[in-house]
This record gives C-alpha cells, sequence and structure tokens, in this order.
C-alpha cells in the first residue's frame, strides 16, 4: 500500500497563472514519478511513403514557398491546404446576425508546412532542417499578415493521433484569421493590465526570477530559455521565450533564429528521450497584426506533451490538474541528454499500490 498521506498535508496545491488568470492544480498527493510517463501507452500509425500525400507533393496544390538543397530537391516546403478551415474570399467577412447572434464567413488562409522527411520529427532532425523550418514560419506570418482581414497568424504543430495529428508525415500548420483566438487574448489582456500596473513586463518579471531560481530552467543558451512552467497545465508542459523583451515573433533576426532552432530541438528532444516520443502539441503566442499597439507582450512558444485527458472535472470548471509537480518535471528533463528513459514497469506497478 502507498503511504498514507501525513495529517494536514494538503491532496494538491492550487497555483494561479498571473497572465491568464487561471489556476491550476498540482495533484501533489497523487502526483506520479516521472519515470511512470515513459510507460504510457503511445499509439502509433504506420504510413507507407508511397502512400503519404505530402512524400508525394506533386499531389498537393502548388506550393507558396520551396527550401531546396544544391541538388534542387525540397526539404520544406508549404503548400494551402487541401481541405481548409479557413478560405480566402474577395467578398469580405461577410458579418450578420442570426437572431441574438453573431455570424462571419471564414476568411482566412490555412497552409501546411511539410518537412522532408516522412519519419524524422523535429527531435530527430539535424538542427539546420529545423532552422530552415523557422524560416517557413517567419516568411510565411509576414506574408500572412499583410493579408487583408488577417488581424492574427496561428503558427502550430501537431505530433502524435492523440494530438490531432491526421497524417503521420511530420508537418506544421498555419493558419490566417481575421480575430484573435480567446487564449491570446487572455494572455494579451493580462500581459497588458500587469504592464499598466506595476509598468513591466509580467513575462520578464517571471523569467528573471525564473531563471535566478533554476529549478524549472530545462535549457538556456544566448538567447532563448527553456522551462517548465511554474502554474504548469499539464505534465511537462514546456515553454520557450527569448531572454530579450520581444513582442513580435516575426522580427526574429538570424542568429536568434539559430539559437531558437537550438532551444526548440532541445525541448522536443528531451520530451522524446524523457517520456518516450510522447504525443504533443506546440504554437507560436506572439502579438497580433491587428494594427494595435503590443509592445507590453511578449512572444513565446508553448509545448504540451499528451500525458492526460480532459475529464468532468476539468470541462466542468476549465481548471487543469498536473500529476507531477514543475519542478519535480524540469528536474526530470534535465537529466534528458543522453540515452532514452527506460519503462520500469515494476515501477509502475509498485507507484500504482
Amino acid at each position: 500500500m502507498a503511504a498514507e498521506r501525513k495529517e494536514n498535508q494538503s491532496a494538491s496545491e492550487l497555483r494561479f497563472d498571473i497572465v491568464s488568470k487561471d489556476w491550476v492544480v498540482i495533484a501533489t498527493a497523487r502526483a506520479k514519478r516521472p519515470e511512470t510517463f515513459a510507460c504510457q501507452e503511445r499509439v502509433k500509425i504506420e504510413s507507407r511513403e508511397k502512400d503519404c500525400p505530402f512524400c508525394n507533393l506533386k499531389t498537393q496544390e502548388e506550393p507558396v514557398l520551396e527550401y531546396k538543397d544544391e541538388n534542387g530537391e525540397w526539404l520544406v516546403a508549404v503548400v494551402p491546404n487541401k481541405f481548409p478551415a479557413f478560405s480566402p474570399s474577395a467578398d469580405g467577412l461577410n458579418e450578420r446576425t442570426v437572431g441574438p447572434y453573431r455570424v462571419m464567413d471564414g476568411v482566412g488562409f490555412h497552409e501546411v508546412v511539410v518537412f522532408r522527411d516522412h519519419q524524422q520529427s523535429i527531435a530527430q532532425m539535424p538542427q539546420d532542417q529545423v532552422r530552415r523550418i523557422i524560416d517557413a514560419y517567419q516568411e510565411r506570418y509576414l506574408e500572412l499578415a499583410n493579408e487583408k482581414n488577417v488581424n492574427y497568424v496561428s503558427v502550430f504543430h501537431n505530433h502524435g493521433q492523440e494530438a490531432g495529428a491526421s497524417i503521420v508525415h511530420p508537418h506544421s500548420q498555419i493558419i490566417a484569421i481575421p480575430l484573435t483566438d480567446p487564449d491570446l487574448q487572455r494572455s494579451i489582456s493580462g500581459s497588458k493590465a500587469f504592464f499598466e500596473e506595476q509598468g513591466e513586463c509580467v513575462h520578464c518579471k517571471m523569467l528573471k526570477w525564473d531563471m535566478a531560481n533554476g529549478e524549472r530552467v530545462v535549457f538556456e543558451n544566448d538567447d532563448f530559455v527553456v522551462l517548465v512552467p511554474f502554474a504548469s497545465r499539464v505534465a511537462f508542459e514546456l515553454r520557450i521565450y527569448p531572454k530579450e523583451h520581444h513582442p513580435y515573433f516575426e522580427r526574429i533576426k538570424n542568429r536568434e533564429k539559430d539559437n531558437l532552432a537550438q532551444a526548440l530541438q532541445a525541448a522536443l528532444k528531451k520530451l522524446f528521450k524523457g517520456l518516450n516520443d510522447p504525443a504533443y502539441n506546440f504554437f507560436i503566442h506572439t502579438a497580433p497584426c491587428d494594427g494595435q499597439e503590443h509592445g507590453h507582450y511578449h512572444w513565446h512558444f508553448e509545448i504540451l506533451p499528451k500525458t492526460s485527458t480532459w475529464a468532468g472535472f476539468e470541462l466542468c470548471t476549465g481548471i487543469e490538474i498536473s500529476t507531477i509537480q514543475p519542478e519535480a518535471a524540469a528536474a526530470y528533463l534535465r537529466k534528458m541528454d543522453g540515452a532514452n528513459a527506460i519503462c520500469d514497469l515494476e515501477l509502475v506497478e509498485a507507484v500504482k499500490k
């Protein structure tokens, strides 16, 4: 039997996200050992290259961007999504009301950033290929941000079936939309409110404390730091922040892109090794391209491994539960530079008892 909880020891800890104003639960009493996450079952879908739509790029729409090697072979290609969630329109948004409700057409752009290798995830790629991917993100962002009716450009990546990747071949997506999504809006609003009250960037203040404390830092180089957030929404959540204050991802400079490629790959490789290649989503939170002033914001990457499933409490309250302390998750991931973690089934069974 597991040891009983000490008298007066709380079963969990509530942590407050000072940007989004959300609370999260860290389930300290039933916290898992980090190694147990490597034993979670992974859904792996086999896909042959000859049947893959992205290996056969000619089956896709004409690329809007390609990076090629010295032999003229494509390495990264950006193509319009054949089944877009948003599409361009010469007629505008067609805003209207339906009874008490507001409606507009899904006007925008939906593109796929395809990587050449059918098998390699970003964690396994050469760093120069990761740099090309970041170049593609930036180049397409700058192009789409100037399109009519585009107020935000969302750059995101789904890895694994549980994370929503419907095609096995590694790829990211870019969607340009006429509004700012609610999740980013909470981040923008929280950042602005803190700046107006305190006179400084909330992310810079958190970074200064986190880097001095060091307990949740996983990796850093000259320009970027990878850390586990204090109020992590899921186990092993990671953030990648520029060390200097920058509101806009699309203004990133060449040297910074090299170091971002290193930081992104380091973060994903640590998850790959430590959690046995988990499914995950990552996305960029950056100031919108809506013509307003967002100098208070601090752009960053958010990486969310699929280490849990929302159930009744989470759906009812919107409060997420993490089953590992962020500090323990960071300590575990810091060690993941060598061999992959080994799934210890005896350990898992012992933790269950």
